[in-house]
């Protein structure tokens, strides 16, 4: 059987649940990890028995199932210095209040953890967000022990969230991204030492955020193997032309002057091929949850063509050795 390939609903949040779920499945789509910001209320989840039902019936009408909930922007509030960006990702009535800001996203992540448990949901992918990240050239000279406070703080306030996923038989598939508290190869594994390895959190594995980086995605996945808990398809097109730079110049997005961009699956420098082969040889069999971010190419046209590309792409391993009829007569049989 191969993996089910899914869509991260992020970013189709100006869509209905149900028109989202329609074009996925007239696409072809198995499957939705659907954004807690954006497509799920997990407190009527939790409490409201109508809504639960309604919800999933919307998955059954359309032959669609849930591997992941997405709680990016709530964990992002849980462990950032907070500036006013974040008031977009927490309640308006929360607006300038930065410590109610970060206990709302607290007990909310608990909140996903149960509403994951209720729709038979093992894994929730997201950040965890970093008081740190402003220090991460070193300039004015960074000492040891304000990283070591950073790390530590995150611990501090992640596990009370942990103990509940672990309550509720629930993993945290981190994202490592810019702007978090483990951003590449090396953070990573001290954010998983600092939690003394705790199962509670894994990886959500991107390959987008670390090509860019100059990280190799193929070692990542070989080192952390036991720590791939879901993965998401995304390409990165790295252009740097002599003028532009890995840093992106404070250049939005999809403008061509930047050094990198995000594109649709295919039309970059991520080496699929290669993922699929590390994938198969850990034996991953979760998801593969397309999370389409291409400003340069519409977008139905591109999670369309990103689904044919994934599909494409999710070969299994090999059950014969192509040298094993020669092994055989080299034994004389």
């Amino acid at each position: 059987m191969k993996r089910p390939i899914t869509l991260t609903s992020g970013q189709f949040g100006d869509l209905s649940f149900e028109e989202l779920c329609k074009r996925l499945s007239e696409i072809g789509y198995e499957g939705v990890e659907v954004a807690c910001h954006a497509h799920v209320d997990v407190n009527k989840i939790v409490s409201d028995d109508n809504y639960l039902e309604w919800f999933k019936s919307i998955l059954n009408k359309y032959d669609l199932k849930i591997w992941a909930l997405g709680a990016h922007l709530i964990g992002q509030c849980v462990g950032d210095n907070w500036d006013s960006r974040l008031n977009g990702f927490a309640p308006v009535s929360l607006k300038d209040k930065p410590e109610e800001i970060r206990l709302w996203a607290i007990e909310e992540m608990k909140v996903v953890a149960k509403a994951a448990r209720r729709l038979d949901v093992d894994i929730v992918t997201g950040f965890l967000g970093s008081p740190i990240w402003a220090y991460w050239y070193s300039f004015p000279q960074t000492p040891e022990k304000m990283i070591e406070e950073g790390f530590s703080k995150i611990k501090e306030l992640w596990t009370p969230i942990f103990d509940v996923f672990d309550e509720y038989n629930v993993k945290l598939a981190f994202e490592v991204h810019p702007s978090e508290i483990a951003f590449d190869y090396y953070t990573s594994k001290r954010l998983l030492e600092v939690f003394d390895f705790r199962p509670t959190l894994g990886f959500n594995f991107d390959p987008s955020h670390l090509v860019w980086q100059g990280i190799n995605p193929n070692i990542f996945i070989r080192d952390f193997a036991d720590r791939i808990y879901h993965v998401h398809m995304k390409d990165v097109k790295i252009t740097l032309d002599g003028r532009s730079g890995i840093l992106g110049s404070h250049i939005e997005f999809g403008d061509t002057l930047r050094g990198w961009n995000f594109v649709s699956l295919g039309h970059g420098d991520v080496d699929f091929d290669g993922i699929i082969r590390e994938l198969n040889q850990i034996g991953y069999m979760g998801p593969l949850s397309v999370e389409w971010e291409d400003s340069g190419m519409e977008r139905i046209f591109g999670i369309t063509e990103a689904y044919e590309f994934t599909k494409r792409i999710n070969f299994m391993p090999s059950d014969f050795s192509f040298d094993s009829a020669l092994k055989g007569k080299e034994d004389g049989q």
